[in-house]
């Protein structure tokens, strides 16, 4: 089951900058002044084999301290709805405030595990400073700096400690391939569902972000059995304002997460934008089986080569992950749904497979010894053995004397050459180089 943190705190503490440092990326804006982070970020976080999701619960309206507290609260509140760890930060430079007392007396109504963590603790007599937080009752401290990252280690130790054991889910509903339906608001979503499961499930309007929840429904039909998974439209996290509306993206990001296949929707008329582009990399980095739908090609004046120009296109602002199935569909006409569930079961079917180890090295290294990687500084690189990894997804490992001096464009290449022999059309692959 997925596992999720949630760093709350008052404004400048550093939530943004050890979300940045957790995720290893600079997707949340960070600056001296308080309230730089308005919207909400998602991000992963790998430690010691444990993934989990982590949310950066920045955001408020500035004005008097009645207002802001009222901010704090909503924030909260709503990071704990589905985090199950929540990481709470305040700043050792001011000791303890009204608005961390304000947070911690919030946080103490609830059952979730807390980890207190005293920020911009960067030599000996902060450390001492630090514990003057105890007086806000939250147990044990936990000393960081989310600028240079000392102490993070210790705070994820003890992150992966505080989750829960994972509830056993029901064997037999564990088994059944889940497919979500994603994409931005008003792309089409329901009214796909609707067709394929025969019946209006899901209430189809004009308005954007009707549907507020992810809604599983059964599909038995024609010898399949899978679980269907419509999401909320996922829209740029600036234009998310209703409380509601950010629980329901939240919702529907973790339906990627919970998925096997996700097919992705496109509006034709609209073309394939940024926000398509961010859910595709959600994706990917999920390592999820991914269709994109071009849904409403019924609208669209065409000609003989528009469905080969349109696609075209697409492949160019999903590169470097191309090898992806594209379909050019109508939810209101029925045009090729089902040829899509088709293609989505087949995508789950290559997530699925497994390569014995004999026949992926008679084959790899018969392709190494065509092109081996070129030598860095002097050093002569030798794969010598490659083997499939029992992971959830296709991943490989290639054992080999240098593992350090292998670069990009030779991983790049050993992929080609494992999509060419064998097919993982829709699936991200990785690869690791290991020590032999």
């Amino acid at each position: 089951m997925s596992k999720t943190i949630a760093i709350v705190g008052r404004p400048n503490v550093g939530k943004s900058t050890l979300f940045n440092r957790l995720t290893q990326q600079k997707k949340a804006i960070i600056h001296e002044s308080s309230g730089v982070t308005r919207d909400r970020h998602y991000g992963k976080c790998n430690w010691n084999g444990v993934d989990f999701s982590v949310i950066d619960t920045g955001g408020y309206v500035r004005g008097s301290e009645d207002i802001f507290e009222a901010q704090i609260r909503k924030q909260v509140e709503i990071a704990l709805e589905e985090a199950d760890v929540i990481v709470f930060m305040v700043d050792v430079m001011t000791g303890p405030t009204d608005l961390d007392m304000a947070v911690a007396s919030i946080l103490r109504k609830y059952t979730k595990p807390v980890i207190l963590v005293v920020n911009k603790v960067d030599n000996n007599s902060l450390q001492y400073q630090a514990n003057d937080f105890y007086s806000l009752g939250m147990g044990e401290i936990n000393n960081i700096s989310s600028a240079n990252g000392s102490g993070t280690g210790d705070l994820l130790d003890n992150v992966v400690a505080a989750f829960p054991e994972d509830l056993k889910p029901d064997e037999q509903e564990s088994e059944i391939p889940k497919f979500a339906i994603v994409g931005r608001p008003n792309a089409g979503k329901s009214s796909l569902l609707n067709v394929l499961a025969g019946e209006e499930r899901n209430i189809v309007t004009d308005l954007p972000g009707t549907t507020r929840d992810t809604i599983n429904t059964r599909y038995t039909k024609f010898g399949y059995d899978f679980m269907l998974v419509d999401t909320a439209g996922i829209r740029k996290k600036a234009k998310v304002n209703e409380d509601i509306e950010y629980y329901s993206v939240l919702r529907a990001i973790k339906a990627i997460e919970h998925s096997d296949v996700c097919m992705l929707m496109i509006d034709a008329e609209r073309g394939v934008e940024a926000q398509d582009l961010n859910i595709f990399r959600i994706i990917q980095n999920n390592r999820k089986g991914v269709v994109i739908l071009i849904n409403k090609w019924d609208l669209l004046e065409k000609d003989t080569m528009s469905t080969k120009r349109y696609e075209e296109e697409v492949r160019l602002k999903i590169a470097p992950f191309v090898d992806v199935p594209i379909l050019f569909i109508s939810a209101l006409t029925k045009q090729r749904v089902y040829k899509a569930l088709e293609e989505a079961i087949h995508v789950y079917k290559n997530r699925m497979q497994r390569i014995p180890t004999p026949e992926l090295n008679k084959v790899m290294l018969k392709e190494i010894e065509k092109y081996g990687p070129p030598s860095q500084k002097g050093k002569y690189i030798k794969i010598k053995f490659v083997t499939q990894l029992p992971t959830f997804a296709p991943t490989f490992a290639f054992f080999c004397n240098h593992p350090q001096h292998i670069k990009e464009p030779y991983k790049r290449y050993l992929e080609n050459r494992l999509r060419e022999h064998y097919d993982f059309n829709g699936i991200p692959v990785q690869i690791f180089f290991r020590s032999k």
